[in-house]
């Protein structure tokens, strides 16, 4: 910046605090009571805010050597969309804002408060603290946000210091009329021109004008969900009019069984929906499961819903079925049986005529099923379960095992 913070050549503050000589308080560099004592007759020096400003807020050498090697590589990286100038400018016109939010309570703390404010520039106002917010306004990798604030460091201390009275919005200050690079609400393009509807209510408030607020676009209107037009004035089919005058509409969704109405129930239908039928003044659904020839396979169930209909799968023990679950069955698939008015597993290991035939195999039922095996220390042969050979030395004794495998065995 052409100005900077000023600094007394007499009393100048020193690093640690404390009072100098007829009680002057002392403190560090930087901080709150920093402020310069006012009064003619004073020599001073000024620093630009540019040479201030932290080397913290530059980027570190080490990250923009890996920057320069991983371009200089070619490594892949993710192609992001490059931010607007007028949203660059918005955001760091938020920080901005945001930091004064943040200094807004800060004080010259302790002392003699009326001599404070008596002889030192007010801390509310002052370059200290305008230091303070430039400070933390942009990261130290975010190289865009530090090339903006060092091209307008000037604009910004010349609003801080002497327009912020007269223009106490700095978006409309910095971004609309001195930078231009974005527009007042309401208005688009380079010349920012009024959005369709006005720059009061673009498109009649029932919609977004494109461009809005920003130097591109074409003022035209993206509705919201319901509206049509020009304007966004009109309603789409499924909807109805519920205020219209010469400065607002409104527009409200029909009944689900309405594809045109003219007002809120099924009774003010004018044209009824697919899947919904008009009977006795009113569109009705249409239960396409009750119709003759069923909308769904064998093996589905179908259940009617508001204008349509489901088809849902069977239970896996149907044979055909009426609804969800075991119990709504017409038949049971093989190795089920309907007991208590639903299909259960048959237990084919406990019939009477026993299913495994072969000597000392075992029967062990399974869901819908059964399996036969030879029990462990038993070899399978085509018409019986013979017990392994036993090692030379050892007895050999008939075993008749009873116990089935276990489950996980099978």
């Amino acid at each position: 910046m052409g100005t900077g913070r000023i600094l007394p050549t007499n009393g100048i503050a020193r690093a640690g605090g404390g009072r100098g000589p007829a009680g002057l308080r002392q403190v560090a560099p930087g901080t709150a009571g920093a402020e310069p004592v006012g009064g003619g007759g004073r020599s001073a020096r000024r620093f630009p805010l540019g040479r201030c400003r932290s080397a913290a807020m530059r980027p570190p050498a080490r990250a923009a050597l890996g920057l320069l090697l991983g371009l200089l590589l070619g490594l892949p990286r993710e192609a992001s969309p490059k931010p607007t100038p007028c949203k660059r400018c918005r955001e760091l016109v938020d920080k901005f804002n945001q930091g004064m939010v943040d200094t807004a309570k800060k004080n010259f703390g302790g002392g003699n408060t009326a001599w404070e404010e008596k002889s030192l520039s007010k801390y509310e106002s002052s370059e200290v603290r305008l230091l303070e917010i430039v400070e933390g306004l942009c990261g130290s990798s975010d190289f865009e946000c530090n090339r903006l604030v060092e091209e307008h460091e000037e604009q910004l201390e010349a609003w801080w210091l002497r327009l912020k009275k007269e223009h106490p919005d700095l978006f409309e200050w910095f971004c609309v009329k001195t930078l231009k690079v974005c527009c007042s609400p309401g208005t688009y393009g380079p010349d920012c021109l009024a959005c369709q509807g006005g720059s009061e209510r673009p498109c009649s408030g029932n919609g977004r004008c494109s461009g809005d607020g920003s130097r591109e676009g074409d003022g035209s209107c993206q509705c919201h969900p319901g509206y049509r037009g020009a304007l966004c004035t009109d309603c789409v089919d499924g909807y109805f009019s519920a205020l219209r005058n010469e400065t607002h509409s409104v527009c409200t969704a029909c009944d689900e069984s309405c594809k045109l109405c003219t007002g809120p129930s099924s009774r003010d239908c004018t044209e009824c929906q697919a899947g919904w039928a008009p009977e006795d003044g009113a569109c009705v659904d249409v239960d396409e499961c009750a119709a003759e020839t069923p909308p769904c396979s064998a093996q589905q169930f179908c259940q009617n819903v508001g204008g349509s209909f489901q088809c849902e799968e069977c239970d896996p023990t149907c044979v055909g079925c009426t609804g969800k679950g075991p119990g709504q069955c017409k038949e049971c698939i093989a190795g089920y049986t309907k007991e208590s008015g639903q299909c259960a597993d048959v237990d084919e290991c406990s019939l009477p005529e026993k299913p495994c035939l072969r000597k000392h195999e075992n029967c062990y039922n399974t869901p819908g099923s059964y399996v036969c095996v030879c029990p462990e220390g038993f070899e399978e042969t085509e018409d019986a379960c013979v017990q392994a050979p036993q090692p030379a030395g050892e007895e050999v004794t008939e075993e008749t095992p009873t116990q089935p495998p276990s489950r996980e065995d099978l």
